[in-house]
């Protein structure tokens, strides 16, 4: 027989609020006797942006802008109906992108 788990993708541009995000996850996940594994770290994305300094002369000189995007992953195994609905009550930061799947 397979285990349930529950798999939370967190993705931030800002890695302290994905860092405390983590934690309230997983002190809540703990506090209603479900096992976590996490969190793991995925590889950084980075998008780098070439702008021209100047519209018209000096095409030459030009300034690179970067996003970095992290990543992180949190398992949750056998969950009970008590850890899905406080983890559903849960209040996190704006900066965060969340992605469960059962």
């Amino acid at each position: 027989m397979q285990k349930q788990k529950i798999r939370i993708r967190l993705k931030s541009y800002e890695i302290s609020l994905l860092n405390e995000s983590c934690e309230k996850i997983i002190d809540t996940a703990s506090r209603t006797d479900s096992l976590t594994m996490g969190p793991i770290p995925l590889p950084t994305r980075r998008k780098i942006y070439c702008v021209l300094r100047s519209p018209h002369v000096n095409k030459d000189s030009r300034e690179h802008f970067e996003v970095r995007i992290h990543k992180r992953i949190i398992d949750v195994y056998d969950p009970s109906s008590k850890t899905i609905d406080s983890l559903m009550k849960l209040d996190l930061p704006s900066g965060i992108d969340i992605d469960v799947r059962l």
